[in-house]
This record gives C-alpha cells, sequence and structure tokens, in this order.
C-alpha cells in the first residue's frame, strides 16, 4: 500500500476503511478514485463481502514475478496499474500520460465533491521486465482503434471549433464597445475643442473691436483738443472771450417718448425655436455663437441640429456659419427661427 496516497484519500475526507479499500483494490491513487467513484453508493459490507473471494492472482496490484535465469524479458509491466507494454517508448509515453490523467481525474473529482488536496502529483514510474510477449494488433483490432482515435479528435476539434466561435463573438462585442466608446469619446472632445475656438475667435473679435475704438476714441480725443486748441489761440490773439463749451444734450424722460436701443446695446436676444419636438422659447447671450446655440438645443431637446432657417428675411445659417454669434447674424434682439 502506498502510504502516500493513502493519506491524500484521508486528507480528501474518505472514511479509512473505504480508502484503504481502494488503495489495495487499485494499487494507485488514479485507481484509487476510480475505485471510489464506481463503489460510491455501496455500503463497506457489500464491497468486502467479494474480496474474501478473490486471491493474489486477481489483484492488479500485486507484482509479477521475477524473470528466471534464462528467461528473456519481451514486455514491460507496470507495477503501479498492472499495465503491459512492447517498448521501453511506450512505456515512458504512459508515465507522461498518468501524470497528466491523474490530475485532471483528481481535480475533477475534488471539484464534484467539493473537498480540497495539497497533493503532489507523481507519475507512473515503477515498471519491471515480463517474459509475456504481447501479441501484435490485428488488421481489424487496428482500423477499429485508428476509427476510435478518428472520432476522438474529430470530437475534440469540434469543441474546439465551438469555442473559437464563441471567443470571436465575445471578442467581436468587445471590439465594437471600445470602437463605440472611443468614437463618443472622440466626438465630445471635438465639440468641446469647436466650442473653445468659438469663444477664442468670438474673444479675439470682441478685443479687436475694442482695440479699434479706443483708437477711434483716441483719435477724436486729440482732434477735439486740437480744435480748442487753436480756437483759445485765435481768440487770444484778437482779444475776445473763450468760446463757451457745448452743454450736453439733457437725457430723455420717462415722460417723453423714448427712443428704441440700437442692436448693439442689447447683451441678450430671445429666439423662437421651431424644433421637430415643439416650440423652444428661450433668451442667449448675444455674444453666444450659432454653434453653441445648436448644443444647448440638441442637449435640451436630443435633436441633432444641422442647421437654422430664418424665414424673414430668408436666410439660411449652415454649419459654415455656425462660427458667427447671434449679433453678427443678426439675430438681436429676436429672431425665429426653424431648426432642421
Amino acid at each position: 500500500m502506498e502510504s502516500s496516497d493513502f493519506n491524500v484519500l484521508l486528507d480528501m475526507g474518505f472514511e479509512k476503511e473505504r480508502a484503504e479499500l481502494a488503495v489495495q483494490k487499485s494499487g494507485g491513487l488514479q485507481g484509487a478514485l476510480e475505485w471510489l467513484e464506481q463503489n460510491q453508493d455501496k455500503s463497506l459490507d457489500d464491497i468486502k463481502a467479494p474480496l474474501t473471494e478473490t486471491n493474489d492472482e486477481d489483484d492488479p496490484s500485486a507484482e509479477p514475478p521475477a524473470l528466471r535465469v534464462g528467461e528473456v524479458a519481451k514486455s514491460l509491466v507496470c507495477n503501479e496499474c498492472g499495465k503491459k507494454f512492447r517498448s521501453q517508448a511506450q512505456a515512458e509515453f504512459h508515465a507522461s500520460k498518468t501524470y497528466v490523467e491523474l490530475r485532471q481525474r483528481c481535480s475533477l473529482f475534488l471539484r464534484m465533491h467539493s473537498l480540497t488536496s495539497s497533493y503532489t502529483f507523481r507519475e507512473h514510474v515503477d515498471f519491471a521486465e515480463s517474459e509475456e510477449e504481447i501479441a501484435p494488433l490485428t488488421e481489424e483490432e487496428k482500423k477499429a482503434r485508428l476509427e476510435d482515435l478518428r472520432l476522438k479528435l474529430a470530437e475534440k476539434r469540434a469543441g474546439l471549433s465551438e469555442q473559437d466561435k464563441e471567443d470571436k463573438r465575445r471578442n467581436e462585442a468587445i471590439r465594437r464597445k471600445s470602437t463605440k466608446e472611443t468614437q463618443d469619446a472622440k466626438e465630445d472632445l471635438k465639440k468641446n475643442q469647436q466650442i473653445k475656438e468659438a469663444a477664442a475667435k468670438r474673444r479675439e473679435k470682441q478685443e479687436e473691436v475694442a482695440a479699434k475704438q479706443r483708437i477711434k476714441d483716441k483719435i477724436a480725443a486729440d482732434k477735439e483738443e486740437r480744435r480748442l486748441r487753436t480756437e483759445k489761440e485765435k481768440a487770444e490773439r484778437e482779444g475776445r472771450a473763450l468760446p463757451v463749451a457745448p452743454v450736453a444734450a439733457p437725457m430723455p424722460t420717462t415722460s417723453g417718448p423714448v427712443a428704441s436701443k440700437p442692436a448693439s446695446a442689447y447683451t441678450e436676444t430671445r429666439l423662437r425655436l421651431q424644433t421637430p419636438s415643439g416650440t423652444i422659447q428661450k433668451s442667449f447671450p448675444v455674444d453666444l455663437t450659432l454653434f453653441e446655440v445648436a448644443s444647448a438645443i440638441g442637449q435640451e431637446s436630443g435633436t441633432e441640429v444641422q442647421s437654422f432657417t430664418q424665414n424673414y428675411p430668408k436666410k439660411v445659417f449652415g454649419p459654415t456659419e455656425f462660427g458667427q454669434t447671434l449679433k453678427e447674424a443678426g439675430l438681436v434682439p429676436s429672431a425665429a427661427l426653424i431648426v432642421r
């Protein structure tokens, strides 16, 4: 009995007597697991009854007799599972294969029974020489075995093919989701960049207009100063009094008629926007661009704005005019637009 295999079965949670019988009957951990799985529904009395009628010749774990003097080894036998092999290469392949199979079977068994183990898996390495010659396979046996291998290979390939298809579908879904998120991020970045560029252009234009106005005011002030100085010098030469400065016109009162303000004096404009989902009436700063108005309408109504149409005077504001401010587009102090 392999004490290490027996201890592994105990660590897995099996009863002591059942573990002993499994190791005695099979001769190894792999066979013990198979035996336990086959007899898991049987009681210990049912399992022990047939064991009393067996002898050592029926025990697959019993070691084969040693070769006598003059006998030649014609095959190899695995002392751990009882399998026989024609050559050293077959025995080596069996040793490596038993390690993989034992690990897979044990892992599956542990998962099925919710058990854990710290067992270190090892391959079958205990082989002995035997004088028994293994008969070669017949043609029918070769064909049957070859057909069996072909069926197993086809099943394996079919399973891999289905798994590959599922992996491809999953990867494609992930790729599409990633592409959409990337495109949305690019669109948001582009819109934000356009808003920033439009705001920068608006500020530059306002600063340019303010600079020009300051220059005009300076020129006018210098001109007025020269005029007054010239009149003063002329009056001194002629010996007359200085001219009286003109009195500023009185501010209009509320009792009299009040002139309408020019468009340049308004800071806000009121727009009546006819959208596919309804009418929107809203006030906007006059220095806001048409692009920013379109973005605000899109966020509020969920409509992607392509253009604004003004019926009177007839005018269409397309994407090329979206950089204009409401004041530059002549939509002050109010306007009615159709959103398309």
